[in-house]
């Protein structure tokens, strides 16, 4: 055993016997030919210690400092970006950092803002008695409030793995799931509160924004809104800790929007670290003052007595102050869907359009828009594996081309399943949030298929989980854009080519079908119209997106296409839905430049543009009238989808675009005629 170099009990030397009779083991550096190391130890696999008195500097010595990224920057930006904010010193720069946040969250009444410190107030607890640690904090001038005797840490730009260890320690109902994913509550609500949004009306605002029938904007006073801030401001300020996000919105660099979220919650900044454009270091230290900021205090209600309040929940947007405010939710949708509400104002006062979409781009650069409410397939005919995701939801088109609003996805979870959205279910893992699913106590596997908690399940993951992104999110003018309705009552044809009148005239309706049960258990179809596609959150007269959306169209050569992912040959419960296969083959004919070639002829009523054939589809169904056995029944569903068309559109109809109105009489003509 010795010549191995390993131990032996010694045959060279006389054996020492141990008190328990057992020969003690000789170790033995070298064997035969080797030279025995002068320690005498065999294997010297030792190492300097560490440099560390006590377990807490051990536990010091794992970090290193780091900020997140999203690559969006050039190594010349970069370059420069360095040099920027290497001139001033670190100390002066987080001491810059909380005098910015310190204003956000400044009291009106009190004109001063909290003590902050940066980091968690937990780590206090951790330090060694005799240790100073130092703090880098900032201090009002004023100090007349019981608010005035505390610090407030804030947890700045926290990473994903920082923000899951504040959810799993301090947030109840928050679990890591077996792929990865933080599961997490969005308490009481679990969907957005569109009755409970107010918006201030001033004199620029009461000119400028959608007000009265249809309009989702519902109206409250500047002082009212200053009630519910510093309800806001003073809970988040008693709070020992509170979250802050600085982070962008739009992948223009030319038209990007700086947002800062003051939130209580992990789950809320993972959220919106995963939704927002996440700054690359520099862009962070450079921040300044941002151009929006969301307080969310969602866990304290809001006061009923205040006017305008009709609930305990009251989400308010002050376009003049650049402030939302939020009390009496904590589902994270609103935080989302109210920045988009604030880019459908801002970006049309720079001519930019902004657009509640799914856009993809081919090899060859072609992009495509697909508009779509829910049940459409938006999310999964933009979803091509032969194409690059621009983004799933929320564009701006500028004078560059498009652009993704976000730096990520918020996907519908339920039924969700590998076989049918493959990119969602991988996309599920470390720094996603999956929102009220429920999993397997043990095993923590997810069941999508559960509505124990809500239907409205949701994941919320960064753009750059789909494999095919496109990084950075922009991309050229578009060359098609795609309007889908889900028709149940069978009556439009699985595609149709659109002027820009009727570009303009669909669009203003954003109509699909739904299914509803009725109390006799016959379900019946029920026409459903949102404007622009996403009524619930333009803040203009839809009539002004539309106007943009065909001058864009117009100046870059763009086509319009209406597609049906429907039914064919009758009603909902008649008829049969139309398959994905033809329907996706139909968007490649759109996406290849085919279609354009095609032969087309007109059909009653809406008088669109139909294709006599396609490659891969029936040319029997390209026509809905030849898939109906019952001719009168399908003239007398054509007429009576065509009247409920323009009773939606009544609302429409007396507001005045373009020179001396012609514009909108255009666009009028462009609907049913019967």
């Amino acid at each position: 055993m010795a010549e191995n170099g390993d131990f032996s009990f010694g045959n060279s030397v006389k054996a020492v016997v141990m008190p328990n009779g057992l020969p003690k083991i000789h170790t033995h550096g070298g064997g035969a030919g080797k030279k025995e190391p002068e320690n005498g130890i065999c294997h010297d696999d030792s190492a300097p210690p560490v440099k560390a008195q006590t377990i807490d500097e051990l536990h010091s010595l794992q970090k290193k400092r780091s900020a997140p990224t999203t690559p969006i920057k050039d190594g010349l930006q970069q370059q420069q970006g360095n040099a920027a904010f290497a001139t001033i010193s670190e100390e002066e720069r987080h001491k810059l950092q909380l005098q910015s946040i310190s204003a956000s969250l400044a009291s009106l009444t009190r004109e001063t803002g909290p003590k902050l410190v940066k980091g968690d107030p937990a780590r206090k607890l951790d330090m060694p008695r005799g240790t100073a640690e130092h703090h880098h904090y900032i201090t009002p001038t004023i100090s007349i409030s019981d608010s005035a005797l505390k610090f407030t840490h804030v947890l700045y730009n926290l990473s994903p793995a920082e923000l899951y260890e504040q959810a799993i320690k301090y947030e109840k109902g928050s679990f890591i799931t077996s792929t990865g994913a933080l599961a997490t509550l969005s308490g009481a609500k679990t969907g957005r509160s569109p009755r409970d949004k107010r918006v201030v009306k001033d004199e620029t605002t009461a000119e400028e924004l959608w007000w009265g029938k249809g309009s989702p904007n519902i109206e409250m006073d500047e002082h009212t809104f200053l009630v519910n801030r510093e309800r806001a401001v003073d809970y988040l300020n008693s709070l020992d800790k509170v979250f802050v996000n600085d982070q962008f919105l739009n992948w223009d660099p030319e038209h990007q929007i700086k947002v800062r979220i003051v939130s209580a919650r992990a789950y809320h900044s993972l959220f919106m670290h995963n939704m927002c454009i996440r700054p690359m270091p520099e862009e962070l230290e450079n921040f300044g003052t941002p151009d929006f900021t969301i307080y969310n205090a969602g866990q304290f209600p809001c006061n009923r007595y205040t006017h305008y309040m009709t609930s305990s929940t009251s989400i308010d947007l002050n376009l003049a102050r650049r402030e939302m405010v939020i009390l009496g939710t904590q589902y994270a949708g609103e935080m989302k869907k109210g920045l988009f509400s604030v880019m459908h104002y801002l970006m049309p006062k720079r001519q930019i359009l902004s657009l509640h979409s799914g856009c993809n781009m081919g090899k060859d650069g072609d992009v495509a828009l697909f508009f779509g409410l829910s049940g459409t397939g938006k999310t999964t005919l933009s979803t091509d594996h032969n194409r690059l995701l621009i983004g799933d939801d929320e564009h701006c088109w500028s004078e560059n081309g498009i652009s993704n609003i976000e730096g990520g996805c918020y996907a519908k979870c339920i039924d969700l399943s590998k076989e049918k959205e493959p990119d969602i279910w991988n996309a599920i893992k470390f720094g996603t949030v999956l929102e009220n699913v429920v999993f397997d106590e043990h095993t923590r596997e997810v069941d999508y298929t559960d509505k124990s908690v809500t239907e409205n399940t949701r994941a919320s993951y960064p753009i750059e989980y789909i494999p095919n992104a496109k990084i950075p999110c922009v991309g050229p003018h578009p060359k098609n854009v795609i309007l889908l309705a889900c028709d149940a009552f069978g009556v439009l044809p699985p595609v149709s080519k659109l002027s820009l009148p009727q570009t303009m005239y669909h669009f203003i309706s954003g109509y699909t079908a739904l299914v509803a049960g009725t109390e006799d258990g016959i379900k019946e179809p029920q026409a459903t119209f949102s404007a622009c596609f996403g009524a619930a959150f333009i803040m203009l007269h839809p009539t002004k997106y539309a106007a943009m959306l065909a001058k864009k169209m117009q100046k870059h050569g763009a086509t319009g296409w209406l597609v049906n992912t429907g039914w064919s040959g009758g009603r909902y419960g008649v008829g049969n839905r139309i398959k994905l296969g033809y329907t996706r083959k139909i968007i490649d004919a759109i996406h290849s430049g085919s279609l354009l070639k095609a032969n087309y002829k007109k059909t009653q009523v809406f008088g669109l543009e139909i294709p006599t054939e396609i490659e891969g589809v029936p040319s029997e169904i390209l026509d809905p009238i030849n898939t109906w056995g019952d001719q009168e029944g399908y003239k007398e569903t054509l007429l009576k989808l065509g009247s409920l068309f323009k009773k939606n559109f009544e609302v429409f109809a007396n507001y005045k675009i373009g020179q001396d109105g012609k514009l909108t009489e255009e666009i009028l003509a462009a609907g049913p005629n019967y």
